[in-house]
């Protein structure tokens, strides 16, 4: 008798290897760790990518390659529940009894046949081949019966199924059509006043690939320099701000790896861009990053900070980021600081800071576009959380600055209660403040409401949700 292991034996067919698809292997792999880690997707996705180049060679794993991994990884993710209404659709129990790696599989199979413009066929049996590399033969015949069911309709074909319509249940409507968790679709709807047209444009900005942003930091670089690199265009309201379009490499870049330009959201640039310019009464020394992990608001600030011979100090509570602050500041013209030190419990005397910035932890509901994972992490109980924190940071900041100076409260959500209800009950115990008009510090942006606060949108400004007040310390 041969010592030699039994093949399984299927219908009668001959045992078959399957074939090992580098791309799809790696996109299960990264959303693997998505779901098991709690990772983040945009710093799992370049380490895999660099390791399947290596492997593989970047004959074998090219470019394009590294764009389908990324697009079907992110592309699951920001449909994630939509894919799962489909699935609930074709699957004979509940997809909590589903084991989470074969759902994996299942949602990267359903993105294919949904999301891309690859062939039936394709999307089919390139996935039952993956199923049968991670997850064995036999959960792989699983996996090729859903997805036949899943290839009977494509996608407006499957809404029209597993969407109430949405004069029955509007909120449900657009939480399954645009993959957003319904209490997701209320804050969002809430914070833009109402009307379908504008929550559902907004939806749509959420699950569409954002532009990668350059910002040229003031006197080590300028955007006409960046401009010079392949793929690049100006960026739309920050003078130091230059895109990248689909295939432009930040690290190909040589001011982002010399330090003199990073990777910085224009929302995330107007916020800092304001702060810098909004008018005080007194001197303009000393400014403070509140908050400064990790770092590329500081390293902005500090730059234009340097232009005016002021000091920045940039303070973070969590040592790790406070190293990243240390980083992106390095080569700074002028005068700064980095310290570890948390910012409710300030390590400097009140009143010392001409400009203070805070930009507070929260639920990053603001940045869906870069982070899609985070839609199906966040809670609403997640606020309660955050609220005190927000506060204290505000508060303290508010007695940081000097009287005349002024104070900015910024966050990447716009959940009202991140935003303007923080502000209103603090201000309520400072009456010694007064709100700015933000809106002229940000020339040339359009629909940026009543003011005198600021509220940024992905589908009104291609950028992220940012948010900001501007308060001046009057007594």
């Amino acid at each position: 008798m041969s010592d030699q292991p039994r093949r399984p034996r299927t219908s009668g067919k001959p045992y078959r290897r399957p074939k090992k698809d580098p791309v799809r292997i790696l996109a299960f792999e990264a959303l693997r760790a998505v779901d098991e880690r709690d990772a983040y997707a945009n710093l799992v996705l370049p380490p895999l990518l660099r390791k399947a180049r290596e492997k593989e060679g970047p004959e074998t794993f090219d470019t394009r390659d590294a764009a389908l991994a990324t697009e079907l990884v992110y592309g699951t993710l920001r449909r994630q529940g939509t894919y799962d209404a489909v699935l609930s659709a074709c699957v004979d129990r509940p997809l909590r009894e589903v084991d989470p790696p074969v759902l994996d599989v299942l949602s990267l199979g359903a993105h294919q046949l949904l999301g891309t413009r690859i062939p039936t066929h394709a999307a089919v049996s390139a996935t039952v081949e993956l199923a049968r590399v991670v997850l064995g033969d036999g959960r792989a015949k699983f996996v090729n019966a859903v997805l036949r069911k899943v290839a009977q309709h494509d996608l407006d074909g499957w809404l029209e199924r597993v969407a109430p319509p949405y004069d029955a249940d509007p909120e449900e409507h657009l939480a399954v059509v645009h993959s957003h968790p319904r209490w997701v679709v209320s804050a969002l709807w809430d914070s833009l006043g109402g009307g379908r047209a504008g929550i559902e444009d907004l939806l749509r900005a959420d699950n569409e690939r954002p532009e990668v942003t350059l910002v040229a930091r003031p006197g080590r670089a300028t955007a006409e320099e960046l401009l010079e690199e392949d793929a690049a265009l100006p960026g739309h309201w920050s003078l130091y701000a230059v895109r990248l379009t689909e295939g432009g490499e930040p690290g190909a870049v040589a001011a982002v790896r010399e330090g003199r330009a990073g990777v910085q959201d224009e929302g995330s640039q107007l916020v800092a861009l304001a702060l810098a310019g909004a008018p005080l009464d007194g001197p303009d020394r000393r400014w403070l990053d509140g908050c400064a992990g990790p770092g590329g608001k500081a390293a902005l600030l500090g730059a234009l900070a340097a232009q005016r011979g002021a000091l920045l100090v940039a303070s973070e509570k969590q040592t790790h980021r406070a190293g990243l602050v240390a980083r992106a500041l390095a080569g700074n013209p002028g005068p700064y600081q980095v310290i570890a030190a948390d910012g409710t419990r300030p390590a400097w005397r009140p009143g010392s800071f001409d400009r203070v910035l805070v930009d507070v932890p929260c639920t990053g509901l603001g940045a869906l576009r870069r982070r899609p994972e985070a839609r199906w992490r966040r809670r609403p109980e997640d606020l309660e959380g955050f609220a005190p924190l927000q506060r204290g940071l505000l508060r303290t900041a508010l007695e940081s600055v000097r009287v005349g100076g002024v104070v900015g409260y910024a966050t990447c959500s716009p959940h009202l209660a991140e935003t303007r209800a923080v502000v209103a009950d603090v201000l309520k115990q400072h009456p010694d403040t007064e709100l700015l008009d933000a809106r002229p510090l940000l020339p040339g942006v359009p629909d940026l409401g009543e003011g005198p606060d600021v509220q940024l949108w992905p589908h009104l400004h291609g950028t992220d949700a940012m948010y900001l007040a501007l308060i001046r310390r009057t007594g």
